[in-house]
């Protein structure tokens, strides 16, 4: 059985899926009381055991180290939890995979701007509103006979997709707009009330009213006051214990209660953006963005070539490394969209064409990227370390024929894929 020490901050909804599956395996783990985020993580001792400092983080009583909440709550779990037949296994591991790419990105789209911790863009919301629409139909539909995701009782998919819903429960899905969702409220709220949940999460609250967008508490949250910094400081626990139900913030006017989790994220100082350190050629990537946008392919590809700036920006391929377990197209879609959402601090200075080949079954993803430097953009900020790992990366000559049409045709969308699949929809990053 596994045992070891976690290493998290309060509440944070990534961590409960390994203290609730420790919970039902009886895996002894228990979470450092000592930890300080942005603290702990970044001492020299923390970052030999995980190099980029990244919570949730579990140390084993052997010394075996992992990072990803998934990984960890995998590696607690009992076999039974992680389901009882290699299929009720693949189907925990298609849930696991659809809470991830499908949940997350659209959850912190619509929850993070409406708890004034990110910009809100209407058009970003809108669109990430409509796909949680699309999620829970699914699993509505999903769950009309069912009582649990996979098979007759609990699993890792249940724990992980209803952990991945928390935060839209709780902070935008209001009664009105969770009502048509009879059978997955259902689910949820069996969910959040098992005993073995309640000892981690606590008595769970819906929202009532839906948080909104508060410019001034954005703009005092981003501003990284030592008032702040110090307030989060005083609300972590001395040592972990079990959620208390939450007070309100009385130092700035909040549309919606944060919890501790929240606060520290948005506590944080505001990183530079990396591309501001690096020269900046003369490339007018906004100029470009508007010529592609209002010309033809033809003149806006031509314009590209002609203005590139080949010392000071550079040219990627990331070709998705998991086509095989693409199936729904709006879902591989999604996975694009989702990656563009949490890279929204990119934009300025990057572009992207990235194209979904293939039907239903039988897809890729892949696509051809542009930003200012010669490196892998995405290692250069923890912001942007968000999905570049499940694509393979490489840098093209900008000089080569070869490049000139593949660039080509991924900007006008007439590109085929490695496999001779064609072209079915795309989207552009700018």
């Amino acid at each position: 059985m596994a045992s070891g020490t976690l290493y998290t901050y309060l509440n944070n909804f990534r961590a409960y899926k390994a203290l609730i599956a420790a919970q039902y395996s009886g895996a002894d783990v228990k979470v450092d009381p000592a930890f300080e985020f942005g603290v702990t993580n970044k001492q020299e001792s923390f970052l030999k055991k995980f190099p980029q400092g990244k919570v949730p983080a579990f140390e084993s009583k052997n010394q075996e180290y992992l990072t990803e909440s998934n990984a960890i709550a995998y590696f607690v779990s009992s076999e039974q939890f992680k389901g009882s037949t290699l299929y009720e296994q693949a189907l925990v591991q298609q849930f696991i995979s659809y809470a991830d790419n499908e949940i997350l990105p659209a959850s912190y789209a619509w929850v993070y701007p409406s708890l004034s911790i990110a910009q809100f863009n209407k058009l970003s919301v809108d669109r990430a509103i409509e796909d949680v629409k699309g999620i829970l139909a699914y699993l509505d539909n999903y769950l009309l006979a069912k009582t649990y995701l996979v098979g007759e009782r609990i699993t890792l998919a249940d724990i992980t997709v209803a952990c991945s819903l928390l935060q839209l429960y709780q902070h935008v899905l209001n009664p009105e707009f969770r009502k048509p969702y009879i059978n997955v409220n259902r689910w949820f709220d069996t969910i959040v009330n098992q005993p073995k949940v309640v000892k981690i999460i606590g008595a769970f609250e819906y929202c009532q009213k839906s948080a909104e967008f508060n410019q001034k508490v954005y703009s005092e949250l981003q501003g990284g006051s030592e008032d702040k910094k110090n307030q989060v400081k005083k609300e972590k626990p001395k040592k972990a214990v079990a959620p208390k139900p939450k007070k309100e913030a009385k130092e700035v006017e909040v549309p919606e209660e944060l919890d501790a989790a929240d606060l520290i994220l948005a506590a944080e100082p505001k990183s530079s953006n990396p591309f501001d350190a690096l020269p900046k050629g003369t490339f007018n990537m906004d100029e470009f963005k508007k010529v592609y946008s209002n010309e033809e392919e033809s003149k806006s590809i031509a314009y590209f070539w002609e203005h590139f700036d080949k010392e000071n920006y550079s040219i990627w391929f990331g070709e998705y490394k998991y086509n095989n377990e693409l199936q729904k197209v709006f879902m591989s879609c999604n996975l694009i969209s989702g990656m563009y959402q949490r890279l929204d601090k990119m934009r300025k200075q990057a572009f992207a064409s990235v194209c979904l080949f293939g039907t239903e079954g039988n897809s890729s993803i892949s696509g051809v990227w542009i930003w200012r430097g010669q490196d892998l953009a995405f290692e250069m900020s923890n912001d942007w370390k968000v999905d570049y790992d499940v694509y393979t990366w490489k840098k093209l000559d900008a000089n080569s024929e070869e490049t000139k049409k593949l660039v080509s045709e991924y900007f006008a969308w007439t590109a085929t894929d490695k496999e001779g699949r064609p072209f079915n929809q795309g989207k552009i990053f700018k």
